[in-house]
């Protein structure tokens, strides 16, 4: 299907599906993602997380309640993101994830790494929370998942 010759003439251009807002409070950011999070969205959050690190932000909170889905590319811009900034010796929280996110979180078992908290606990809430001190987070790995049951040859 092609858009009219009028709509082409005037420059329309598609609305994006992905909107990135950040407002920073001494050396924490949050940051609101309102859209669709999927493959072609996904490196604008890497991006927007990635600069609040060049900014020597080191507490990064991610509201994620206008958010309407996430699929895996999100979780993985999520998890780089958290690394990264655990390695500049900060944190990464996510809040109020969307369904499809928190699904994924749940069959992974990230939301410890992304949460901050164990699996079935609330994150807080993100009033005026005080700057809490980046926790050392204890490096493990993932314990492995049977995804196949039965014998293979």
């Amino acid at each position: 299907m092609s858009l009219p010759d009028g709509l082409l003439n005037r420059g329309v251009m598609p609305l994006p599906r992905l909107t990135i807002y950040r407002h920073d409070r001494r050396k924490r950011a949050l940051i609101t993602l309102a859209g669709e999070i999927d493959l072609e969205s996904a490196p604008l959050v890497c991006a927007a997380l990635t600069r609040c690190l060049s900014d020597s932000i080191r507490i990064v909170d991610v509201d994620l309640t206008p958010v309407t889905f996430c699929d895996c590319s999100g979780l993985n811009a999520f998890l780089y993101a958290a690394q990264r900034t655990k390695e500049a010796g900060g944190i990464l929280r996510l809040h109020n994830p969307p369904q499809s996110l928190g699904r994924i979180l749940d069959l992974t078992g990230c939301g410890v790494l992304l949460l901050g908290l164990p699996l079935g606990h609330l994150p807080p809430p993100l009033g005026d929370i005080p700057d809490p001190v980046a926790p050392a987070l204890a490096d493990r790995s993932v314990p492995l998942v049977v995804v196949l049951s039965g014998e293979v040859r």
